[in-house]
């Protein structure tokens, strides 16, 4: 009996292929809505995981609250400062520095490139280990004899030199007022995604040089970059940091703060899944308004078949029959629009990636969770229409004209 029901359900939606497709126009949308912005979210989030694991689990950074916002010498940080924290943490610290950078052009004859140099401290790939593609990384040497080496990455170096491997030729460059002239020593391949490149100002490349060329020996900064090694329990490490650094300034402990990557990463994460869900959620509402346009239709539908259903029932059909067939079929046309507003929501999600350049995350569940409640939908706002249909009195819908 129920694949009879199943058979008449789908004979009335192909009758009226028009009406019931714009029936499921509601879902449709609904549905690719939903898997779109829940998968956008989930993707943004693996996007920003992958950019946090290239940075590493141990970088850190801390700076100097002052309750009365007064700021002092006492609050900034120097390279004295920097380097006293590494050796004061007896190797638990690998890298020590403030990740300075400025911006500036790239001179070679009338050719011009504006980059962003960033200065590294010693045991500089602890902080930035790129993918050296021409030549080698800066170096502790480069960085104690406060060498005027630079590391461009292949874009930059092709846009100047008209070839990748321009190690050994040399640029101009403007660093504290000064004209300065740079070997190139390194070449490497930037491997950010475009989100990260979007995030970083996307329109301007990096290139690394020695901090002490970027900076004065007793320049103050706001914030001070550490590394720390992998086999250090970060919370206790943070910790100890926390009260070397307030001994150090002469400052409260309560006053340092002290934040690593990974906890930013779990405050970031745990913010883009809260707005992924709420967004969804106001997504979903259209499923809502979907739900009502298949009562509608159904609605409709039984009053168009009032003296089919009272040939049914003359003929022996049970109330549960007839409630069974309007059941199945608003429950076809939603589970139809869920499923065809899946590959929809699919679809843009991955032309968006394949647009962008980052892997989309579609998790099945969400697709499984999606048309299931598309069907369920159905049947929720079917169930009236349904009750309606299968209560008739059969002599009087003979008598329906």
């Amino acid at each position: 009996m129920i694949f009879e029901n199943i058979k008449l359900a789908m004979s009335s939606i192909c009758a009226n292929k028009m009406r019931s497709f714009l029936t499921m126009l509601g879902m449709i949308i609904g549905i690719s809505s939903v898997i779109a912005i829940v998968s956008l979210g989930d993707t943004m989030r693996s996007v920003v995981a992958g950019e946090y694991e290239k940075v590493g689990s141990g970088l850190a950074y801390a700076y100097i609250m002052s309750p009365d916002d007064v700021y002092t010498e006492s609050n900034l940080f120097t390279k004295e400062d920097a380097d006293q924290l590494k050796e004061g943490m007896d190797g638990a610290v690998t890298y020590a520095g403030f990740r300075s950078s400025t911006r500036t052009d790239l001179k070679v004859g009338r050719k011009t490139e504006t980059v962003y140099l960033s200065g590294l401290a010693e045991n500089p790939t602890e902080m930035e280990d790129p993918k050296i593609i021409y030549g080698r990384m800066l170096n502790d040497k480069d960085i104690l004899e406060k060498k005027k080496f630079v590391v461009l990455d292949s874009t930059t170096a092709f846009n100047i030199f008209g070839q990748e491997n321009a190690v050994g030729k040399t640029v101009k460059s403007t660093i504290n007022s000064q004209v300065e002239e740079l070997l190139v020593i390194g070449v490497f391949q930037n491997t950010d995604s475009a989100l990260m490149k979007l995030m970083s100002g996307g329109s301007f490349a990096s290139a690394y040089v020695p901090e002490s060329i970027l900076l004065d020996e007793n320049e103050s900064q706001w914030s001070l970059y550490f590394c720390m090694a992998e086999d250090q329990n970060m919370t206790q490490l943070q910790s100890r940091i926390q009260s070397y650094i307030a001994r150090m300034k002469n400052q409260d402990v309560e006053n340092v703060v002290c934040y690593s990557a990974k906890e930013e990463m779990g405050t970031i994460d745990k913010m883009l899944g809260s707005l992924s869900a709420v967004v969804g959620a106001i997504a979903a509402i259209s499923l809502v308004v979907g739900g009502i346009g298949i009562m509608n239709i159904m609605l409709v539908s039984v009053t168009e078949r009032t003296r089919e259903i009272g040939i049914r029932k003359a003929l022996g059909a049970k109330t549960r029959d007839i409630m069974i067939q309007f059941l199945i079929e608003a429950a076809a046309i939603s589970a139809a629009g869920g499923i065809i507003g899946t590959i929809l929501g699919i679809s843009v999600v991955a032309i968006g990636g394949m647009v962008v350049g980052v892997g989309v995350v579609v998790k099945p569940t969400v697709v499984l969770v999606a048309v299931a409640f598309s069907a369920m939908v159905g049947l929720g706002f079917g169930l009236y229409p349904a009750r309606k249909a299968a209560k008739k009195d059969p002599v009087d819908a003979l008598r329906y004209e």
